[in-house]
């Protein structure tokens, strides 16, 4: 797997963030039933200011948020709770950029009383399976996308992010 890291805000490299990436990006790559080895995610690790600007030129939303991702094409699945499409091995391996905010989650995971390196390693996970076609927008294809990151972190010993949800949606 190849993560393509530029750290705009110096607390990611405090945190691991690239090391986190490989490990993460394609813990999800291999849960969704790729091979990591073949496909390659650029990602930025950036602050509020940097991510609420984004936010407002790809979403139209001037605010800040903890993750954004921009796959390198439309995979999504057509029916409501169905898995995406795979890409294509032997294509273009790109399958797009992921952008990530400190300061945001950072406090989300105070909030959530869990340590700062699980919640980057959820988003991560998140921000991957967007890459892959998995949205959250409809309620089966939200079930399918929570489902399955949760499976991806439980092999690495990460609790079921969607269980603290009585305390706040984390995810928005």
């Amino acid at each position: 797997m190849t993560v393509d890291c530029a750290i705009e805000d110096p607390r990611w490299e405090e945190l691991g963030l690239e090391t986190l990436a490989e490990r993460f990006c394609g813990a999800a790559l291999s849960g969704a039933g790729l091979d990591p080895a073949a496909w390659e995610i650029s990602l930025l690790g950036c602050d509020d200011a940097r991510i609420a600007a984004l936010n407002a030129d790809f979403r139209g939303k001037p605010a800040p948020t903890n993750v954004l991702s921009w796959p390198s094409e439309e995979r999504g699945a057509s029916m409501d709770g169905a898995r995406p499409e795979p890409p294509r091995e032997g294509f273009d391996a790109e399958l797009g950029d992921i952008a990530i905010a400190y300061d945001t989650c950072a406090a989300e995971a105070a909030h959530g009383g869990i340590p700062l390196r699980e919640h980057a390693a959820h988003l991560l996970v998140h921000g991957s399976l967007h890459l892959l076609g998995y949205d959250h927008i409809r309620d089966a294809d939200a079930a399918l996308m929570e489902r399955l990151e949760t499976e991806i972190l439980a092999r690495h010993g990460i609790a079921d992010p969607y269980a603290a949800r009585v305390a706040g949606d984390l995810m928005g």
